[in-house]
């Protein structure tokens, strides 16, 4: 299961800082994720990593910066360097609390961060970067007109993303003072770039300048046609993919206990990566599940029947082999093609019902080998017995409980 906490904690100035921490049971690992300037926790694009990453069984802590969002204080008296010390505080929380972050992931500015902050995090072993900028200077793009305003002035209100924001000269002159790029040779850690060719504030040669920067192992993957807010949805599940395939040559491994479920146990949970999206947990297995998009789904993952299909067919098989095997039958392969479909009772000629709609699946078994007629007539009578389809064509009760949240 999934557990979703609000929490807070306190930032580097002292105020409370809003966060989420999407928790799976047995997470394989911590990450700590920072959004983009002035963005918040519940971007979309934090969104839907940090919930991709969850349904892989990472545990995600994403918290809005200092006078962000939920957080308290003003947004006024922070810069670059105070967002890095909150960084690190929300590190400080995690260690306290559960278990440090060995993944740290800043998307734009907040991956400028996460690059500054990660030295400080030596529990940490993995950093990655969605379409961040080389320099935090480059955020003061977003406010170039006001920039001879806030310098003689002292202060300017600015406009993003409709909403207005208060800079301080003490901003510009905390950036003016960064340089993420020298710390990148001292970094000591694995290092992910994601970026976008198309990128629309942040150009690709930012990326690039990084990845020169920084010392191996270093990785770099093109977001394709991806925008810089991944606004699409299947561009933010990819880089969630990404991140836990990458991240695995880094993590240690899962210990058995921790990662399975007991046998004969399986479970379901949304993901919220999308419509009807779901992760199916099974011993030590995670499988997607999902509906086609034409039933209101996001082809996530096998849908229901696909799996029920897919339990039948892998039980006939199985079951199949296993006799074949201990009588000597010569089989290379077996395999069992199945489909499903509602039929008229009264074009069913031998089933009970004869009234209504009922369920028919069908299985087109292939033996590949050179095995005679009698033995291909005796497999498929042992098809009929294999324990799925016994269950199927018999009666069984299901049995529902309502557990508390």
């Amino acid at each position: 299961m999934i557990e979703t906490r609000r929490i807070e904690f306190p930032g580097a100035s002292g105020v409370k800082l809003a966060a989420r921490l999407d928790l799976p049971d047995a997470p394989r690992a911590f990450a700590l994720f920072a959004h983009c300037f002035t963005c918040g926790k519940d971007i979309f694009a934090a969104a839907r990593i940090a919930e991709g990453l969850t349904a892989r069984g990472f545990a995600v802590l994403r918290f809005d910066f200092t006078g962000i969002g939920s957080s308290e204080g003003e947004f006024a008296n922070t810069n670059f360097s105070s967002n890095v010390q909150d960084l690190l505080a929300a590190v400080d929380f995690l260690r306290a609390n559960f278990s440090a972050p060995a993944l740290l992931i800043g998307h734009s500015l907040g991956g400028a961060a996460v690059l500054a902050a990660a030295p400080q995090v030596p529990e940490a072993v993995g950093v990655v970067t969605i379409a961040a900028p080389a320099s935090a200077v480059h955020v003061t793009h977003n406010f170039a007109a006001h920039l001879d305003e806030i310098e003689t002035k002292g202060v300017a209100t600015v406009s993003l993303a409709g909403r207005p924001f208060t800079i301080k000269k003490q901003f510009l002159d905390d950036l003016a003072e960064q340089n993420v790029l020298d710390g990148l040779a001292r970094l000591k850690k694995a290092l992910l770039i994601c970026h976008a060719p198309r990128d629309e504030y942040v150009s690709i040669d930012n990326a690039s300048a990084i990845f020169i920067a920084a010392r191996h192992p270093k990785s770099f993957v093109s977001l394709d046609t991806a925008d810089h807010l991944l606004r699409k949805r299947q561009d933010a599940i990819y880089v969630a993919d990404l991140i836990a395939v990458w991240s695995s040559r880094y993590l240690p491994a899962q210990s058995e206990e921790g990662a399975s479920l007991p046998p004969g146990i399986v479970e379901v949970s949304e993901t919220r990566t999308g419509p009807l999206a779901q992760v199916v947990r099974a011993g030590r297995h995670r499988l997607p599940a999902g509906e086609p998009v034409a039933v209101g789904g996001d082809d996530a993952g096998p849908g229901p029947y696909d799996y029920l299909l897919a339990a039948l067919g892998a039980c006939t098989s199985m079951t199949m082999r296993l006799y074949a095997d201990r009588k000597g039958i010569p089989v290379d392969r077996f395999a069992v093609r199945l489909a499903h479909r509602r039929i008229h009772a009264q074009d069913c000629v031998d089933c009970e019902t004869q009234e209504g709609d009922i369920g028919e699946i069908t299985k087109e078994i292939t033996i590949v080998g050179d095995v005679p007629e009698a033995s291909r007539t005796r497999l498929l009578e042992i098809a009929e017995k294999c324990p799925v389809h016994k269950t199927l064509t018999h009666e069984i009760k299901i049995r529902s409980t309502l557990m508390p949240p």
